[in-house]
Order: structure tokens, then sequence, then C-alpha cells
């Protein structure tokens, strides 16, 4: 019986993969790509995640301003071998940033927020330090906020509102003096989630609702809720010291929607990647100053923008923002001058993937 069901897995593995290759192939062959290249691109992704031992992983690839394809490989669900989807949910971490610092830039577009007036100006409670903090130090995470200690990134406790978080962080000393240092921190933008609220007048989620996710065509993203349902939701992994696959911990991330509690697909998140490229969600000039490296007081230069990190490879510019958190690792990268962006999310913690997207860049968008 044994072999049976062992013969069953991997005819079944090979007809999934069967069909990868020509998706991808397909879709390639549409993006002017040759077919051949199909394989390459399917033999990076599935040699990464044998490296990494990644369970699951969905992939989504736009080239000239349109998301031209999407797909799922391995399992989004290990223990009941749920197959992982282009529609698979993931958390995506970190790649909240980037959504609230838009949020954030079009109502500084609109004048109605100062991104360099005193945080307080917003958050009138918010405890005074010995220095000013500015939202635009907060973008820049040159805003002196401390990010976790402890076990604080797998908190359980459900907050009703994650505003009601700021207590956690708010009534602690600053790591450094603000505008001097860079020091990420997700808490620095939990509080740039507060100025939307009271710079917009309506609570995050909906702001972000109305202004970002319905332009963009995002239609599965949400704030990441472990009490609701959500379908095709992606179970979460962990490796032991000894690289056994462990499923992760729980962890409510109700207390960082700003910073890193959004979720959804793939596709939602090149879909974003479009749309600020196309000028739906920000104007030209207001992007580019998001694609600008930030410095220092004394001039330095960092490796971040207003919520994205800024890099160069093989002379060309990319953007990028990676995500990890409990259950998931992901990656939104863009290749901006080449109007070229990738999605990538796999179920398996502290997983770096940025290498992969750049191995998928170099081969359709070479």
């Amino acid at each position: 019986m044994s072999r049976v069901l062992a013969s069953s897995t991997r005819a079944r593995r090979f007809v999934l993969t069967l069909i990868a290759v020509m998706v991808v192939s397909a879709a390639l062959a549409r993006m002017g790509i040759p077919p051949l290249w199909g394989p390459s691109v399917h033999r990076a992704v599935t040699a990464e995640m044998a490296r990494l031992k990644i369970p699951g992983l969905s992939v989504a690839v736009a080239a000239n301003g349109k998301l031209r394809w999407s797909t799922g490989y391995g399992l989004a669900d290990v223990e009941n071998q749920v197959a992982a989807r282009p529609d698979t949910i993931y958390r995506w971490a970190s790649i909240s940033k980037p959504v609230t610092a838009v949020a954030v830039m079009q109502l500084a577009e609109q004048g109605k927020i100062d991104l360099d007036a005193p945080i307080q100006t917003y958050l009138p409670t918010f405890p005074t330090k010995p220095w000013p903090i500015t939202p635009r130090q907060l973008l820049a995470h040159l805003g002196g906020i401390r990010h976790y200690k402890g076990d604080e990134r797998d908190s359980t406790r459900r907050y009703a509102r994650f505003r009601d978080a700021f207590e956690v962080f708010q009534n602690n000393p600053l790591v450094c003096e603000p505008g001097t240092k860079h020091s990420y921190s997700t808490y620095g933008y939990n509080l740039l989630g507060g100025i939307v609220e009271d710079a917009a007048g309506e609570p995050f989620i909906g702001y972000l609702r109305d202004h970002i996710f319905r332009p963009a065509g995002m239609t599965h993203v949400r704030a990441d809720a472990v009490e609701a349902l959500i379908p095709h939701r992606a179970r979460g992994y962990v490796k032991s010291s000894s690289g056994e696959l462990k499923n992760s911990r729980l962890a409510n991330l109700s207390n960082k929607t700003p910073g890193g509690g959004l979720c959804g697909t793939a596709d939602d998140a090149v879909r974003f990647a479009l749309a600020l490229q196309s000028g739906k969600l920000l104007s030209r000039a207001t992007r580019e100053s998001l694609w600008t490296r930030q410095k220092t007081r004394d001039g330095r230069s960092i490796d971040y923008g207003l919520g994205w990190c800024l890099s160069k490879r093989n002379g060309r510019r990319e953007v990028w923002h990676s995500g990890h958190t409990t259950q998931s690792s992901t990656l939104l990268y863009m290749l901006p001058d080449q109007k070229f962006a990738i999605a990538l999310m796999a179920n398996l913690e502290d997983a770096p993937l940025i290498e992969l997207a750049r191995k998928i860049a170099a081969i359709a968008a070479p």
C-alpha cells in the first residue's frame, strides 16, 4: 500500500511540475521571451526551494506594465497536501511598509500631512521625546523608534486597534537622536499608520481599501487576522536547528498592521507595484521621492528611501522590500526603469528570496 501511495505522490508531483513548466513557458512567450527560457525559470525556482527547503512558494511576474504570469510551487499546507496556487494567501510581513508609505505620500500630496512636522501634530497623545520626530524620518527609519525586543515579534495578544499597541514602545527612550542613524523599526511604521488615520479621518484599513487596493485591482489583500476564515491561506513553517520542518508558532499580527500586518497574494503585490509604476497611486515626482536614497543629518546616504530598499545591480536600479514574520517570508522586487516586477511569497520563516528574484529577472528581463 505504501508503495502505491509513494508512486501516486511521485506521479502527482511530475504532473504539477509539467504544468508549471508549461505555464511559465507560455507566459514568457507572451512577454517575447524564447519558450526555452521557461524551463530556466522553473529550474531556478525549484532549485532555490530545494536549497532553502521551502514547502510552498507563489510567484507573480509583471513586465511592460502588465501582470504576465503567476503560479504556485510546492505545498501551501504540508500536512494536508494542499498545493500552493496563484491565489494562495500569505502574510506579507514588511511588504506592508511600502503600502503604508504610499498612503502617507498620497495624503502629503493633498496637503493633509506635513512630512517635516513633529508627529504630535497628528498623534497628540504620543509622548514627547528629547528631540522632535517627523513622518519623513519614520518613513526612512531615521526616527529613533525602537524595533522589537524579546518575543514581541511573536506576540499572541489580540489588539482591537493597532494604535493600542503603541503602549508597548511609546514610553521607551529613543535608540538615537532622530536623523542621526538608520535604525529599522516596525513600530515606527505603526506610528505612520496612526498619522494616516488622523489625516484621512478614517480607519487605516478603510483608507487603504479605497485609495490603494481598489485603484490597483488588489482583490485579496486585507489585514491579517488569526481568528478570521481566509480562503486559501497558507500554513506557516519553520526549520529546526537540525533542518527539520516544523509548524510555525502562533502569532497575532494585530499589533503591527501598518508595519507588517497585511496578508494577500503574490498577484496583489505585483498589482500594487504596477499601479505605483503607472502613476495610478502617486504623481511621478512623489513616486521618485520614495525611491531616492535618504541621508542622515551628517550627509551619509543610506540604502533606503521612503518605505523602500534601494540598490543597483548590473547597472540597473533595483527597488524592493522583503518581509519576514511568523509563518512567511516575502519579497516585492522591481526594476522600475524596465517596468518589471516580481513578487515571491513563501510559507517558510526567514527564507532569503532576493537572489531568486534576481535570477528570474536575469531570465525574464535580460
